[in-house]
């Protein structure tokens, strides 16, 4: 991705704690969040209707302007796209 020029931001519904031992566990390099009050998860309305407390599986790309450039989202959670479909996406810009 950041061959593309993007930079991967992820955003949990965790809490820090838990986000922070996920980062450590999984050794993530990209940013990771945590958004326990489900603000911005609630503001980009990736909220899971059937859990109120987690979010679905979302992906957006937002250009240099802040505008949503593109974005995939999954009904519920549980579902995850890969990263080539992303990928291909970036290339467009």
């Amino acid at each position: 991705m950041q061959a593309e020029g993007a930079e991967l931001i992820a955003i949990s519904a965790d809490p820090i704690t838990t986000v922070n031992s996920t980062q450590q566990t999984l050794q993530i390099t990209y940013i990771l969040l945590s958004d326990k009050e489900t603000k911005t998860i609630g503001a980009y309305n990736v909220v899971d209707p059937s859990e109120i407390e987690v979010a679905r599986p979302a992906v957006y790309i937002v250009n240099q302007d802040g505008n949503i450039a593109w974005k995939y989202l999954d009904a519920k959670s549980g579902k995850r796209i890969g990263p080539e479909p992303i990928l291909a996406q970036l290339k467009k810009f």
